[in-house]
């Protein structure tokens, strides 16, 4: 017994063998083949919640996904749209799975959304069933539930308590619970298998996150999250080389996260999903993953945090650090190296940058940057402290990644080369126009919309970027929409003026204002040690001004205790600011600048 135990340690540490994913007709297919090539014991999936300590097995992961199918099958036609709203959990991955091998389209929603966000979903998409989490959860979807015909089952992945049945609920045969679902027993043919999808079936409706409005439902087709598969493989391959580790933190209804799920499959991969993003930092060490993705904002508080403690150092040890840096820098922009400097780059790669790899659980190869432009200067930092950091780009519209940096070869300015399987172009204004199986099927129940981004196949993302002509890697320089046009009719970019402003450990958040102006002003929400010191605030501005042209200068501020945060709709769920509700609620405090 202990020689097999022994056996299937080593078989778990084997390097994964990343499959042909060209030949796929769909997701089911994907996992249905890694399912067959796994030990099957292994466990898959794991929960770092201490009051749920399930975990899967792919065994069990496989036989989880038949028994819920069966369940919806007998719920849904095909094409029926089926709302999943959960925290990031196994029975997450198990619900959508089983939805797809349903016939059905998975429509994921955040769980930060209020009764309104949730009552708009419903009735956008019309859901035949509901896989809501938990009580609280249900608590915010139940009045809605009750007023829509269409809603035929919801199942829960909690146990309802009596509180839940105080609520208006028609009808309690209605709610089914997971755990009583996963006792049904199976016979030994049951396998996992879907021919009726294809790659132009409809995956999932993923909505965008509304910074612009109400939320549009993104049609996603199964070949073009496979497709996007494809490059997110060519850029995980070289950096495994034993059984990967992922720590799954920001939220699954984002199709950034949604899409790495499939990558988990491809490569055969152990999932740790984390308990809370309060506890994200106990969960990284716990779950010592080999690569974790998050967005920029996460990068930003992980910057201001080891640069506090770095700038902390005197003597010998902040020679150690400035050293750290310049060469970390010099061999990430491939520079020339003196036999010296290379001596030494040996010992802060001992000293440092070991101890702060071991702040992570000491596995990491790498971090993946996307849903957001990162900081120049924070890329450079994180890449040269020993955590590389892969700058990508994509939107929800192409499934979600349209290019990345590869870790032989990273270029911080850059969003890297572009995957293959889409093409890429700038078109005469600057914007950036993508086509491929990976682009979005279009908008759920909105055919103007679509027309109006898809032109002639190519998607108008709305984002301003150029192509290196010698290497092919993208850059992004703008934002369409959110570029500031002052009064004199110049093109003002507001997000580098925010991310010079926000690198600096005494501004936690801003929104910089101007649209039609004569100058430019602030919203600042101060970091919490430094509230009442406007004084020191104005200093920093007057420094980040020195760097800016006489246009993009901080003429005045108006500090805000309040940040923008998911709860009071000033923020998106993958932390963007919401410019247009910030500058509603802030209109008067703005224009009093003026």
């Amino acid at each position: 017994n202990r020689v097999s135990q022994e056996v299937r340690v080593r078989f778990s540490l084997r390097p994964p063998k990343i499959m042909n994913l060209d030949n796929l007709s769909n997701l089911i297919e994907l996992f249905s083949h890694q399912v067959q090539k796994q030990n099957k014991k292994d466990i898959f999936l794991q929960w770092l919640n201490p009051n749920n300590q399930k975990t899967y097995t792919w065994e069990e992961a496989e036989k989880n996904i038949l028994k819920l199918s069966k369940i919806i099958k007998e719920n849904i036609k095909e094409g029926d749209r089926c709302l999943l709203v959960s925290e990031n959990r196994p029975e997450w991955f198990v619900s959508d799975l089983a939805i797809m091998l349903s016939d059905g389209i998975t429509v994921p929603a955040y769980t930060t959304y209020t009764e309104e966000d949730y009552k708009y979903l419903i009735e956008d998409c019309e859901p035949s069933l509901v896989i809501v989490s938990n009580n609280e959860l249900l608590k915010k979807l139940s009045k809605t539930i009750d007023e829509k015909d269409f809603i035929q089952k919801v199942i829960t992945l909690d146990d309802i308590n009596e509180v839940t049945n105080n609520l208006n609920l028609i009808s309690k045969e209605k709610y089914l619970n997971f755990s009583t679902l996963i006792k049904d027993n199976l016979l030994e043919k049951d396998k996992i298998q879907n021919n009726k999808l294809k790659r132009n079936s409809p995956a999932c409706i993923i909505y965008t996150s509304g910074t612009g409005g109400n939320p549009k439902g993104v049609i996603l087709s199964h070949g073009g999250v496979l497709n996007n598969l494809v490059g997110a493989s060519e850029i995980m391959r070289p950096l495994f080389n034993s059984r990967p580790v992922f720590l799954t933190w920001l939220p699954l209804s984002h199709s950034y996260e949604h899409t790495v799920q499939f990558v988990q499959i491809a490569v055969g991969a152990k999932v740790f999903y984390a308990e809370k993003i309060e506890k994200l930092l106990e969960n990284i060490f716990e779950a010592k993953p080999t690569i974790m993705t998050a967005v920029p904002r996460f990068y930003q508080n992980l910057y201001n945090k080891i640069n506090i403690n770095l700038k902390k150092q005197t003597g010998f040890k902040a020679k150690l650090i400035d050293a750290t840096l310049k060469l970390g820098k010099k061999k990430l922009l491939n520079q020339k190296m003196t036999y010296l400097e290379k001596f030494i780059n040996l010992i802060v790669e001992a000293l440092v940058r070991k101890k702060i790899k071991k702040q992570f659980g000491g596995n990491l190869k790498a971090f993946v940057s996307g849903g957001g432009a990162l900081d120049q200067e924070i890329g450079e930092f994180l890449n040269s402290v020993g955590l590389p950091t892969l700058q990508g780009y994509g939107l929800t519209e192409t499934s979600p990644v349209v290019s990345c940096n590869p870790i032989h070869k990273i270029r911080v300015k850059t969003v890297g080369p572009p995957f293959k399987g889409n093409q890429v172009k700038i078109a005469d204004d600057g914007e950036i126009l993508v086509k491929g199986e990976n682009v979005m099927l279009g908008y759920w129940n909105k055919k103007e919309e679509t027309e109006q981004v898809i032109i002639d196949g190519w998607l108008h993302t709305g984002d301003i970027g150029e192509i290196d002509p010698e290497d092919g890697y993208l850059k992004i320089t703008d934002r369409k929409k959110d570029i500031i046009v002052s009064a004199g009719g110049d093109n003002i970019s507001p997000a580098k003026i925010e991310n010079m402003i926000t690198n600096e450990p005494e501004v936690d958040q801003c929104m910089v204002y101007g649209d039609k102006k004569n100058y430019i002003v602030a919203l600042i929400v101060p970091n919490k040690d430094f509230l009442n010191q406007k004084e020191k605030i104005q200093d920093v501005i007057e420094k980040i001004n020195k760097k800016l042209t006489l246009l993009e200068k901080i003429k005045k501020i108006q500090l805000i205790d309040e940040s923008f945060s998911i709860e009071n709709g000033l923020m998106t769920p993958t932390m963007k600011v919401k410019r247009k509700k910030v500058t509603e609620k802030y209109k008067n405090q703005l224009e009093k600048l003026y």
